[in-house]
């Protein structure tokens, strides 16, 4: 279902869709994409019946969810951008907690094919391409700002975000999120100004210079 066909939907169908698109959100964190729709329903507490009618397919629920999350990010990038003292601030901010944009990179990464289909519906290719702006801004500001080493890009920063995205081949226990955490902070600490940083190869990747925009699977092909 588009999101065009939303507004037309009565108020406890609307109602039922945001439980069973916020009950796969959780089932997706947890369990991968793979989640039983049946467990998703029952979470939402639909019928499974309710769910398809929804939803024709795993990948119209993924989809879904992937739309929101997009929608969140975007929310909490521009809260950051507008209550931290810093564009630095607000780059850890939006890398370190936006659990939303993190889940929709793994789906992404899980279903490769998933970035060609989103990027067919409009309302989920803007908001892709909202989110790329939002970093991009906040990117160059912290580079004018002196925080941010000026021999990376957007396109550096986003990449290296959906690698850290990527769901780890371990089970999801309190080891694989303290690796995710320390890798966060290997993260931001190879792209602060300052310091002893090895001579990166070539030159800064931005935006343009990637597949469309950000958000494509961390396997796929690189047009620069």
């Amino acid at each position: 279902m588009g999101d065009e066909q939303l507004p037309r939907l009565r108020a406890d169908a609307r109602r039922n869709r945001d439980r069973i698109v916020a009950a796969a959100k959780t089932w997706f964190a947890t369990h991968g994409p793979e989640a039983p729709t049946e467990e998703i329903a029952r979470s939402a507490g639909v019928a499974p019946g309710t769910l398809y009618r929804h939803f024709a397919d795993r990948e119209a629920l993924i989809r879904a969810v992937a739309v929101d999350n997009f929608d969140h990010a975007i929310a909490e990038a521009n809260a950051a951008v507008t209550e931290e003292a810093s564009a630095w601030d607000a780059l850890v901010r939006i890398l370190r907690q936006s659990q939303e944009l993190r889940l929709s990179f793994r789906l992404l990464t899980a279903y490769p094919h998933m970035h060609a289909v989103l990027k067919k519906e409009r309302n989920a290719d803007q908001a892709r391409r909202h989110m790329v702006d939002l970093l991009d801004r906040v990117v160059r500001r912290a580079q004018a700002e002196g925080t941010l080493r000026t021999d990376v890009g957007t396109g550096d920063v986003a990449v290296m975000f959906a690698l850290l995205a990527h769901p780890l081949a371990v089970e999801q226990s309190a080891t694989a999120q303290l690796a995710s955490e320390r890798c966060m902070a290997l993260l931001l600490e190879s792209l602060r100004a300052g310091g002893d940083h090895d001579r990166l190869p070539g030159q800064a990747i931005w935006p343009d210079q990637i597949t469309d925009d950000a958000t494509a699977p961390p396997d796929g092909p690189l047009d620069g």
